[in-house]
């Protein structure tokens, strides 16, 4: 006996899972040719400690994922609060994303964004269907933080952009429970 899914909305979803406030990164590599390509993406999320792992998720009919496939290594540009106008140029169709956006090609050969709040290096470890989507599980190979910028996250909420609080600037203090969850894997642990 086979389960049935129930038919959703596709605006319903959309409207429901906006309701969970995401960053947004722009994924960036180069093509065979050695052209910087690279799209705005908000599907990024940390994957595993040990080895670590990242993942994010490209629509199959990317041209800018096929790309970074084929060169097999890419870099997840956290974008900072003040970015905005470079995810909207990443997320266009524009031919050139990469004019005058200030970046440079690192030690691993990846394109990094030089105004991101961070940055992360990585080579394709796999790719798993996901629907109408990839998962991409990246393997971790250098990381870094800027310290250029006001360290702020640019945010996506309920289909616009949105930013912490002018006020809110630091974290929280760290809770030593809160560290000894984070920090502690089990089959009870996310992370």
């Amino acid at each position: 006996m086979t389960e049935q899914t129930p038919a959703i909305d596709g605006r319903q979803f959309r409207n429901v899972l906006g309701q969970f406030c995401t960053g947004i990164t722009v994924i960036t590599a180069l093509d065979p040719d050695g052209k910087p390509i690279g799209f705005a993406c908000q599907s990024f999320a940390a994957l595993s400690l040990d080895p670590p792992l990242v993942l994010f998720c490209p629509t199959k009919g990317s041209r800018s994922w096929a790309a970074i496939e084929v060169a097999g290594k890419f870099c997840v540009n956290v974008l900072a609060e003040e970015q905005q106008p470079t995810c909207a140029r990443f997320g266009s169709r524009e031919p050139d994303k990469f004019a005058g956006v200030p970046w440079h090609t690192t030690d691993l050969g990846v394109p990094v964004l030089d105004e991101s709040l961070a940055t992360i290096e990585c080579t394709v470890d796999s790719v798993v269907d996901g629907g109408d989507h990839y998962i991409v599980i990246g393997r971790v190979r250098a990381l870094a933080e800027s310290t250029g910028t006001n360290g702020r996250p640019l945010l996506f909420y309920r289909g616009q952009y949105t930013g912490i609080e002018p006020d809110k600037t630091t974290p929280a203090p760290w809770r030593a429970d809160l560290d000894h969850f984070l920090t502690t894997t089990s089959l009870d642990t996310w992370l």
